[in-house]
């Protein structure tokens, strides 16, 4: 309450233009429905906020919602994560790093930038990145399925060789999730995905059809570059590793216990028709 010896009440109403009883009715006034509403949904918010790592902006938030049957528009959610400072990390831009220079062939992109499928184990995508440990780099393999966006192969590694990167991620990835359908396997032109030892692998198999992005378009595996930028922009950047093995148990409890579980990936199909609906009329709205 205004203290009346340095700001009388009858100076401040003139000032504001208000009457002394409205301002007495405002200070005695108990919060509306409204109010109320609003103060449970900031919680509700700051709790999906939190539970994502601080990495939900509104519309991943206002899904989480949806979904918990709470239907309130986005650009509600959002004037309230803005009054409570809550803000998505922002994203740093990826670095190109695959390393295309060898004699090895290439095959043709069949992929095509062409992200929607109907079904899981129809097209498979893979990258390999680099993690910083006090140990030095560690490489971090993965493949994706496109469908649901799981990570269903991994590998860490000291070494790029084959052996130790793409080779054991596609054993896991297909214990994981069997090859039993025409499979399409993207990745770049990396000596990793083109040499001998892992094209014969995938060519045993007659269902995998290899594809391949043009030379110097990280465009064309946007999802595993997606990925690798997420990982690194919710994950890695707010930790410093001092060993190897640290760093993969850090990375392994992102994948298997938010990522592949928990987080909301707003380009999958998979969410029930009538909500998605309901979402997209409230964020046009």
């Amino acid at each position: 309450m205004a203290n009346d010896s340095i700001f009388p009440i009858e100076k401040m109403c003139k000032v504001l233009k208000v009457s002394r009883s409205s301002y007495y009715s405002w200070l005695t006034r108990k919060p509306g429905k409204r109010d109320i509403e609003n103060c449970d949904l900031s919680d509700r918010i700051k709790k999906i906020y939190e539970s994502s790592k601080k990495t939900y902006g509104s519309p991943r938030v206002t899904i989480a919602l949806l979904e918990n049957g709470v239907h309130v528009s986005r650009p509600r959610v959002a004037r309230l994560m803005k009054q409570q400072n809550l803000q998505s990390i922002i994203r740093k831009k990826w670095i190109v790093t695959t390393d295309s220079r060898h004699n090895y062939p290439v095959v043709e992109n069949k992929l095509n930038r062409d992200f929607n499928v109907t079904r899981t184990g129809q097209v498979w995508v893979s990258d390999i990145t680099y993690i910083k440990t006090s140990q030095g780099w560690l490489y971090l393999t993965v493949i994706i399925d496109l469908y649901d966006r799981k990570v269903i192969g991994w590998s860490f590694s000291r070494s790029l060789k084959a052996a130790c990167t793409t080779i054991p991620a596609w054993r896991m990835a297909i214990r994981n999730r069997p090859i039993t359908q025409v499979l399409i396997f993207h990745s770049d032109r990396g000596i990793q995905y083109a040499c001998n030892d892992f094209k014969n692998i995938l060519s045993s198999n007659k269902l995998v059809e290899r594809s391949m992005s043009r030379k110097g378009d990280p465009w064309d595996n946007a999802v595993a570059e997606s990925f690798f930028k997420t990982l690194k922009v919710e994950h890695i950047y707010h930790n410093s590793y001092k060993t190897f093995r640290e760093a993969e148990l850090s990375v392994f409890e992102y994948i298997e216990t938010w990522y592949n579980v928990n987080r909301i990936h707003t380009t999958i199909k998979t969410s029930i028709k009538n909500k998605k609906e309901i979402l997209l009329n409230q964020l046009v709205a």
